[in-house]
């Protein structure tokens, strides 16, 4: 986990392998900041939509069970949503380096789309 401080708090940038395991052992809320037709067509299984484009950090769950942590695609809006709620007077979050692109790079199972049926489909690691 890499941390930065920012003017208004703590940024963490978490591995795929740190959310992975964090996310297993029930420790953390995954957000995913994506559009909704990002999430429809491949998404971590589990995650919560809150797209970027109508986020709200009042309307964010609270940290004291569990952690937030963001993820886009790449980690770039993640980052950015990461900022905006610490902006709003939260002290600490976390978002996914490398965001989903980094999560099937490091092999984690997803749901994805059938192409041949445009049903959902478990997307397993290949190897």
């Amino acid at each position: 986990m890499k941390t930065e401080k920012l003017a208004n708090g703590t940024l963490e940038t978490w591995t795929a392998q740190e959310v992975a395991d964090a996310f297993s052992r029930d420790e953390i809320v995954l957000i995913d900041v994506r559009t909704p037709q990002e999430y429809s067509f491949e998404r971590i299984e589990g995650a919560l939509l809150a797209p970027m484009q109508a986020f709200q950090p009042a309307h964010m769950p609270g940290q004291s069970d569990k952690r937030i942590v963001f993820h886009c695609g790449s980690g770039v809006r993640s980052k950015k949503v990461a900022e905006t709620y610490l902006a709003a007077g939260h002290d600490r979050v976390a978002h996914l380096e490398g965001g989903f692109g980094g999560w099937k790079e490091a092999g984690f199972d997803y749901t994805g789309t059938d192409m041949a049926s445009g049903a959902p489909k478990r997307m397993k690691k290949s190897g």
